[in-house]
């Protein structure tokens, strides 16, 4: 028996990656002013910035138009007079497989909070005029983007039917198909945003500052201003349309008018296996930068009589997290334009299984032996459609005990991210 088989792998990849390291290194500041002699005027103004700004955005746009037709029946085969008659088709396999995977970003990022900072003013002469001023601001942003627009249209026709053996004089009259099978698989992986934040290899920050043994009426002054600030948007819009319609047919078959030996339509099985996933939209935000000073210490202690001394201590620790998922199964429809390939407007699956091994005839034969037969093959249809989308997870996530892999790719961050809304 001749084979018909048709096999159709789509792969359509469009992974954009985006993977950002960056290591701002955490600046220890000491300030001492310290044996300066009477009447002396001693000023120190110290200001740090750090400012760390990561922007992440991926815009995918994937349409697959995919047509497959399979035939290896519409024969014919009547008015003979003599032998036997037979039609024997092959069988006809289709196996359609789409992967898209799209839009990734990943962010690590260390050492976000100010480094120690410790001031001293110490064994300063009389009447000296003594001041420090510290200002250290640090800033983390990302900001991360994802938008793909997914459309899959697949026409499945297989058919080994449609045959014709009528008005045949003599032996038997056989028609017998072969199977027809398809399997699709429609695989759609968007959308996952990972940020990392946290204090880096020094740890938080802490403060000293000392104000002790400066002589009478002297003035020491303190400043200290410590900002630190964490801001993390992550965001996900994904438009994902899957359109699959599969047409099978063994059967229409004709064995009609034909006299002599046994008359018989066997058919082959139709089978159709559709399996649709969806996973969209994962927003992953590990912070650990929130209060980035933990501990300080202010002393004032043994200064001469009629001494000013001053300490004016400004901290600041702001965390912002912002997340956002958009999730539109059927969507714009992509090139359908908001309507389904039979003119209704699109689902967020549409999928339509049409599975036909019957539809046969064997009429108006005259046989010696037996009776005309017509046996069928067996229809079965297998479909399983799977929607997961929008997690956000802000906070430690135990992943096992391992660390993120900055080279972990597309399909297994999103395998990994998408295990959380388990």
């Amino acid at each position: 028996m001749n084979k018909f088989i048709t096999k159709i792998g789509v792969a359509a990849s469009s992974a954009a990656i985006v993977l950002s390291s960056l290591i701002v290194p955490a600046l220890a500041v000491d300030i001492e002013v310290s044996g300066n002699g009477a009447d002396s005027n001693n000023t120190v103004n110290y200001t740090q910035e750090n400012k760390v700004e990561v922007k992440q955005d991926n815009d995918a746009d994937i349409s697959n138009d995919i047509d497959v037709d399979a035939d290896t029946g519409n024969n014919e085969a009547n008015k003979n007079t003599g032998g036997d008659v037979s039609i024997d088709t092959g069988d006809a396999s289709s196996n359609v497989t789409v992967n898209n995977a799209v839009n990734s970003n990943q962010a690590e990022v260390d050492a976000c909070c100010p480094g120690d900072v410790e001031v001293k003013i110490s064994g300063n002469g009389a009447k000296s005029d003594n001041d420090v001023t510290v200002k250290s601001k640090n800033s983390v942003k990302v900001d991360q983007d994802n938008d793909a627009d997914i459309d899959n249209d697949i026409d499945v026709d297989l058919d080994t039917g449609d045959n014709e053996a009528n008005r045949n004089t003599g032996g038997d009259v056989t028609v017998e198909t072969g199977d027809a099978d398809s399997e699709v698989t429609v695989d759609n992986a968007a959308n996952a945003n990972a940020a990392v934040v946290t204090p880096g290899g020094n740890g938080s920050g802490s403060f000293s500052v000392w104000i002790t043994g400066n002589g009478a009426n002297s003035d020491n002054n303190v400043d200290l201003d410590l900002d630190s600030k964490v801001e993390v948007k992550q965001d996900n819009d994904a438009d994902i349309s899957n359109d699959v319609d599969v047409d099978l047919d063994t059967g229409n078959n004709e064995a009609n008018k034909n006299t002599g030996g046994d008359v018989t339509i066997d058919t082959g099985d139709a089978d159709s296996t559709v399996d649709v996933s969806n996973e969209a939209n994962v927003n992953w935000a590990d912070v650990d930068s929130c209060g980035c000073v933990l501990d300080g210490s202010i002393k004032i202690a043994d200064n001469g009589a009629d001494s000013d001394n001053d300490v004016t201590l400004k901290l600041k620790s702001e965390l912002k997290v912002d997340q956002d998922n958009d999730f539109d199964c059927g969507g714009k429809g992509g090139h359908h334009e908001g309507r389904g390939r039979h003119g209704k407007d699109n689902d967020c699956n549409d999928i339509d299984v049409d599975l036909d091994t019957g539809d046969n005839e064997a009429n108006k034969n005259t046989t010696h032996d037996g009776d005309p037969t017509v046996e069928t093959g067996d229809a079965s249809s297998d479909v399983d459609v799977s929607n997961e989308a929008n997690s956000n997870k802000v906070g430690n996530v135990d992943l096992d005990g391992d660390d993120i892999n900055i080279d972990i790719n597309l399909e297994g961050l999103l395998a990994l991210l998408l295990g959380l809304l388990d």
